[in-house]
């Protein structure tokens, strides 16, 4: 485990995550016949694999990364789900 001076929080990852990723998954989910719902595993994934990458770069602690929830919008709340 490693210690970080500075951080983001998850209120920031998730304001990024729902502005910068949200779009082309919505787009991915429509191109994949997902109209009226979420695919839900892909957005899970997605979190995921973004918070994995934040880690890796040194943006989050292993704390967080090992700790934070995944946002409203992978359970299919929020952002046209």
């Amino acid at each position: 485990m490693r210690d970080l001076d500075t951080v983001i929080t998850w209120k920031q990852a998730v304001s990024d995550f729902e502005e910068c990723y949200m779009p082309g998954i919505i787009q991915k989910e429509q191109e994949n016949g997902f109209t009226r719902y979420a695919d839900l595993p892909l957005r899970r994934e997605s979190w995921n694999n973004y918070t994995d990458a934040l880690c890796k770069d040194g943006m989050i602690s292993d704390w967080q990364y090992n700790n934070w929830s995944q946002p409203d919008v992978c359970d299919g709340y929020g952002c046209n789900s």
